[in-house]
């Protein structure tokens, strides 16, 4: 089975590594790669959220920003967290998704924002590939 993401060393930041076989797949990955690398915890019961996100940025890089930037600012505002995504459109500059979660119990490593530092997504042989800095 194929690796979703992975943590990579960093001195005063969280960074992922995230692999996909398509874009969607990426994002999708990025997203679950976050929430866990903060150890963001949902709760066990409660009624399933859904939220529906459109995004537009200039690039396939700013748009994955700007999405784990949206997902950031949701989790914060209403104290939820998300397992699950489904896009119903991704272009290099445009996405419209429904997102899948539940409230949020606790939150280990509180992230204050996405980073385009040392940022990399791109196409690779198998897949989709992108390195993602967090600032804590």
């Amino acid at each position: 089975m194929r690796k979703k993401y992975r943590l990579l060393e960093h001195t005063a930041d969280v960074k992922i590594q995230v692999f996909g076989k398509t874009r969607e797949e990426l994002f999708r990955n990025a997203m679950l790669g976050m929430f866990t690398a903060a150890d963001y915890e949902s709760e066990e019961a409660g009624e399933p959220i859904t939220r529906e996100i459109k995004i537009e940025s200039i690039d396939l890089q700013a748009l994955l920003v700007d999405f784990l930037s949206q997902l950031l600012y949701l989790c914060e505002t209403n104290r939820e967290v998300y397992e699950a995504v489904s896009f119903s459109e991704l272009s290099e500059k445009h996405l419209i998704a429904k997102l899948a979660g539940k409230k949020l119990k606790e939150m280990g490593i509180q992230i204050k924002g996405v980073t385009y530092h040392n940022l990399e997504v791109g196409q690779k042989e198998d897949g989709w590939e992108a390195v993602i800095l967090f600032d804590i």
